[in-house]
Formats: C-alpha cells, structure tokens, sequence
C-alpha cells in the first residue's frame, strides 16, 4: 500500500465478518477480529455434544462456485480446505403420504411432477425458464451496494426491474406455474429462509427455489461450519488474529468518526477502521454510546421488522437413520401454521418441522454407526408473547413427539444418546439474536436495498456493515455479498483517504481491487 497499513477491526466472527476480514487481510490491511463466542461462525457455528457435531444454524449451502470466487479473491482455493458433497436429490418433501424428491435432473423432475402433481410439469419447465432470465437480471443487484436513491437509477435496475415482481408476493408467482397446493409450497417454502410467510415475501424471492433446482445444494464434510473455519485459517494465513471469547462492549466514537473498540475486558484497541459483522439489531442497541445514533435508536428498532425465529433439537442418536440429507414435513395446514407464526404469534397444534440428517452422506459428524439429527421448527420471534422459560421443554417434547410420527423415527426417544434444545431465547440470550429473530431483518419493500441498513454505516464515519442485517439481505450466499461490497468500499474509502485515487468514482462501486 506504500504506507503502513491501515488496522481494521472486525466485531463478529460470524459469516460476514469473517468474509470480510478475510477478504481485507488478503489486501494487506492489519486486522483483528474479535468474537464473543470460544470459536468462530457465530449463529452458523459448530455444536458439539459429547462424540456428536452439528452445525447449530444454516445447513443449506447453495451455489459454491460464489464461495469459489471468495476464498479467491483472498489468493486461496476453498477445495484446499473443504470437500464438498453434491446432494442427490436436493431433500424430500413430506406431504402426508406424498413425497416429492427433486434433483437438479430438470427432466427427472418433470417426470417426477408429472407423476405425482399430473398437469404441473410444463409449469415447471417455464418456470425454470424464466427465473433463468429473472436470477441473470437480480443478481447483479446483489452484488453492488445501495446507499443513495440514484442507486435506482442506474442501468441494472432498470434492465431488472420488469422481472422483479418486487410489488408481488412469492406465493402469488408460483400460483402462475402450478395449479396444485402442495406443489405450490414445494416452491414457496424457501420464503423461511429469510424467515417470512410466502404470502407476504416479495416476489423477487422466487429466485430462492430455481437457485436450488439451477445449481443444486451442498454438503461441506464436516459441516457447513467447515467453511467458516477455513475462513479464519485464511485469515492467520494473511497475518490476520481472531480474538475468541472477547466481546466488544463499544465502538469509540470521535468527532462522529470511529476510533476503535472497548473490549469487555476493559481494554481498548485503536483501529483505523471498524467492520460490524455482529447481529444488526443488538449491534445497534449494544455498542454504541446512548444518543451517537439518530437512525437507529432503540424506540426506531422496535418498529422494524424481523424475521421468525426457530426452535431447535439436537440429537445424538444410536444408529442410522433411514432418512435423506434435508427433509421438510408439511403441516396439514401449511397457510394457517405460516399465518401462526408470523402474524398470530402463537406455537402451532400441527407445526411443520425441517429434519436435517447429514450422517447420511457424511460420517465425521456422529461416532460409526450413529447419527448427529438436527430438527428446526420455524416459531414466532420474541416478539410473540411466549413464555420459553415456561413453555420451553413442552416444546421440546411436542417436537420429539412430532418427530417419531415419521415412519423411520419411531421409537426415536430410546435412541437418544445426546440432546439439546435451543429455543428463541436462546438465540438472543447466548447468541445475541434480536429478538430471536433468527434471519435478521425481514425482506418486505421496506428494508430491501436503499431501504435496509447501507453497506456503509451511515451513522459514524470509518463503520462498514456486513451480514444478514445489510443489503444484499440474509442467507449465506448475500451474507458473502455483503462482505465483498462492503470490503471493497472500504479499501476504497482508504485509499481515497490516503489520496490514491479519485473518492467521487471509485468509494462507491463495492468491488474489491
């Protein structure tokens, strides 16, 4: 940099944070991340109990090849680091007795649509189609940040904008393609992981089912955990040092311009500039002084929306498991169990549960011959007035109950070797969730893009957001986004700062050198 290079302090060690740092070690800036966990990938970490391992968040991981160009841009192959399985098919899909199981093979799942839900599969084939055309349009979009309202104005938003469907909704657009119910929510259910209701979710999300059918999903051997930890190998490979078990207890603020942080331990570190990879809301709430922000105080938060949460089961079970990678269980009725946890904020009578099986395909997860089971039931966030410290373990039961109605689990409790349960509560007490929100931000048209919190922190000079609570949004993929907008602004701030280049063309554009 022909200078002493400038020291960047990253709070969080989750995917954002680490992409980012990552990405700015591998350009030679001084960094330091600090986390408050014992390890690295905060909510999408690793879970361990006893022999068994579990990744305790996302468990889909979709179009690697964005992972591919990450780690190289940061000088590193991420096949050196991680092996990465192709999943065959993608999951099964439980109807009562219906089972759909589709593949990337569009012609197998035509066949398979056309036998199961008769009629649907030319839908199908438009469909992947014209979410074709849709994704090459959006995606561009994703990839640069949105921080004035001439951002609408520029060429790609433009070029996108017939093809958004950003005033529909994701249940709406896929009633265009299919004419049966169940088929219907076979497309929508991606609409959870962004944590709302397809009758709500703008139709831009469409994009969420044709990413998995288009480019497949994947399982990382060891978890999807792997990969955030081969980030912070990169990281210490660049000079780069991740702090565990050191929370940050402030930013410093000077003359409205970050300074560094305050450790919980009491220490300060200066830093030139500073990266929020933690949890938007409680980082808003958290680390700054009252009355530094002006947007986002805590009586502002409160009136944004947040995504649902999730109630979780860990178990470490005596066997296999006759069971594929990723299973979704519908309720009987799906509209009514989405509409009680996102608008009612109540628990379901007849919920519908996410069943994720990686022993499957990967075997260094459970000791030989057992299976690590991880099982996710979407549920309101602490929004919702449930009491988890009362109604926590029935639960916990109801879903151990809801599991051993599925034909290969049964008798699942005398199985048990390890178990852990994780509700909403959890999320913001040991993980500092928001709320237990446990997507973030909602995506509704007011917190998309110049709506949603900037990639540049509009608040304090020299502050950069990445993660779920900027633009591009949540989900590993955008996450990853985020933290290549965000690096690539600063380093373009620095060196404008330093008088390298021209601030007014290139501090905007949010793609690292």
């Amino acid at each position: 940099m022909g200078r002493e290079a400038a020291k960047v302090a990253v709070v969080g060690a989750g995917p954002g944070g680490l992409a980012a740092a990552m990405l700015l070690a591998a350009q030679g800036y001084d960094v330091e991340v600090y986390e408050k966990q014992d390890a690295v990938g905060g909510r999408s970490g690793l879970l361990e109990l006893g022999d068994y391992r579990f990744d305790r968040g996302a468990t889909f991981l979709m179009m690697p090849h964005l992972l591919e160009e990450l780690f190289a841009s940061a000088g590193r192959s991420v096949h050196d680091y991680v092996f990465m399985n192709k999943l065959d098919p993608l999951y099964s899909l439980h109807f009562g007795d219906t089972v759909f199981s589709p593949s990337t093979d569009q012609e197998a799942t035509a066949e398979a649509i056309e036998r199961l839900f008769p009629g649907n599969a030319a839908g199908y084939r438009r469909f992947m189609k014209e979410e074709e055309e849709k994704f090459a349009r959006v995606m561009p979009l994703l990839q640069r940040p949105f921080e004035r309202l001439g951002d609408y104005a520029k060429r790609d938003v433009l070029h996108a904008l017939p093809k958004l469907h950003a005033t529909d909704t994701v249940y709406n657009r896929l009633a265009k393609y299919f004419d049966d119910e169940r088929l219907r929510f076979a497309f929508t259910f991606q609409a959870k992981y962004l944590g709302m209701s397809p009758w709500e979710c703008p139709g831009t999300f469409t994009i969420l089912s044709f990413l998995e059918h288009r480019y497949g999903l994947y399982h990382p051997t060891g978890g999807i955990n792997r990969v955030l930890s081969a980030m912070g190998e990169v990281i210490a490979e660049h000079g780069g040092v991740i702090h565990t078990s050191c929370g940050v207890k402030r930013v410093l603020v000077s003359g409205g311009r970050a300074a560094g942080l305050l450790l919980d331990n009491g220490e300060k570190v200066e830093a030139d500039y500073v990266v929020i990879g933690a949890d938007f809301g409680s980082a808003m709430t958290q680390l700054f002084e009252p009355g530094v922000l002006k947007r986002y105080t805590p009586a502002k938060l409160s009136r944004k929306r947040y995504s649902c949460s999730t109630a979780m089961l860990y178990l470490g079970v005596d066997g296999p498991l006759n069971l594929t990678h990723h299973s979704v269980h519908f309720s009987g009725d799906y509209r009514r169990n989405v509409e009680e946890i996102t608008k009612l904020g109540r628990l379901s009578a007849d919920p519908s549960i996410y069943v994720h099986n990686p022993s499957a395909v990967d075997p260094t997860l459970a000791p030989s011959g057992k299976s690590s089971l991880y099982v996710l039931m979407p549920v309101p966030n602490l929004q919702a007035e449930i009491d988890w410290e009362r109604d926590g373990y029935g639960v916990q039961e109801s879903m151990l109950e809801r599991l051993q109605q599925i034909p290969e689990l049964s008798g699942l409790a005398h199985r048990v070797e390890e178990s852990r349960f994780f509700s909403p509560l959890d999320w913001q007490n040991g993980l500092n969730v928001y709320n237990g929100a446990t997507f973030n931000l909602a995506h509704n048209l007011g917190q998309m893009m110049y709506l949603r919190p900037h990639n540049t922190f509009s608040e304090v000079e020299g502050v950069w957001l990445v993660g779920g609570g900027t633009h591009p949004g949540s989900g590993l993929p955008t996450i990853f986004e985020s933290a290549k907008i965000s690096a690539g602004l600063l380093q373009r701030h620095d060196l404008a700062r330093r008088g390298r280049v021209n601030v007014s063309r290139t501090a905007r554009a949010g793609v690292p050198l």
